[in-house]
């Protein structure tokens, strides 16, 4: 079915907006946060969210809350947020369950509630929300407000990951890789860092590379161990940053060069990395 008001011109969906009609009001409230058609103005979307909010709408309602959230447009009121999440939870919005769930899991503008996030997830993973699958899995796999079991952790990420998210790909791959409620599987753990690593995941990245440098579960591949570490090192892994110094001392998948491996150390070491400093140390002495 088209959506009648895809179509509708800023001006047409202004007069609905002004006549009262929710869902243009909420669109109104869309176009000045993006200033997609009117120039960009958040106090402009705040007051349509708020008009179209007052009269039940569930995007709106979830809109303005994240707004509160973060202080878009409005001074932050956490409390504020947590009460329109509510209300648009209660009806069934996915997206705000999940915000809502989110906020009980960090204490933000509520008290830290685990049990009363897992509910929430619970309610929009029924309804497939695949990042509350993921956190469902989360919180099995550390007892989160439910006794630890790695089992239906699995099944959860399984789930999410099984949609395409990556958060959930890599923790998949991670049980697999540790054997944590399944069975040990390098090859299953290739399979799924290797979905999220393609999705710009950066930690799957990195243990993509790390199977890849020790042959766990394919052929050891240092050329394709230094790809990976060098895009995860781009994110700004310090692992991976430290890998690839490694790699460029040693000449492992590329050739050897000691100006890039001091290069790669330095990233390393700035972002705490103890091993990058004792091989800068030891690069440093070895010169002298």
């Amino acid at each position: 079915m088209k959506n009648p008001y895809s179509k509708l011109t800023i001006e047409k969906l202004k007069a609905l907006a002004e006549q009262g009609d929710a869902e243009a009001q909420f669109l109104l409230g869309e176009r000045y946060k993006k200033g997609d058609g009117v120039e960009k103005d958040l106090a402009k979307a705040i007051e349509w969210y708020t008009k179209s909010s007052e009269q039940g709408h569930l995007g709106s309602q979830n809109n303005l809350a994240v707004c509160y959230e973060k202080g878009k447009g409005v001074e932050i009121n956490l409390e504020k947020a947590v009460e329109l999440y509510t209300k648009s939870a209660e009806q069934g919005a996915i997206g705000a369950q999940w915000n809502l769930a989110i906020c009980y899991y960090y204490g933000t503008g509520v008290k830290k509630d685990y049990k009363k996030a897992l509910e929430w997830f619970f309610k929009a993973a029924e309804q497939g929300d695949s990042f509350s699958q993921n956190d469902i899995g989360i919180c099995y796999l550390n007892g989160y407000g439910v006794e630890k079991d790695s089992k239906k952790a699995v099944e959860w990420f399984t789930k999410s990951a099984e949609q395409g998210y990556a958060p959930a790909q890599y923790n998949l791959g991670g049980c697999y890789i540790d054997g944590d409620g399944t069975e040990q599987d390098y090859r299953q753990a290739i399979k799924w860092f290797s979905k999220a690593a393609e999705q710009g995941h950066i930690y799957a990245q990195h243990n993509l590379a790390v199977c890849y440098e020790y042959g766990n579960g394919v052929r050891k591949n240092y050329r394709k161990a230094f790809e990976w570490y060098s895009k995860a090192a781009e994110q700004g892994c310090g692992e991976s940053q430290y890998k690839l110094g490694t790699f460029y001392e040693n000449g492992m998948g590329i050739k050897k060069d000691i100006s890039m491996a001091i290069k790669y150390y330095e990233k390393a070491a700035e972002l705490g990395s103890e091993m990058a400093k004792e091989r800068l140390n030891k690069i440093k002495h070895n010169a002298d």
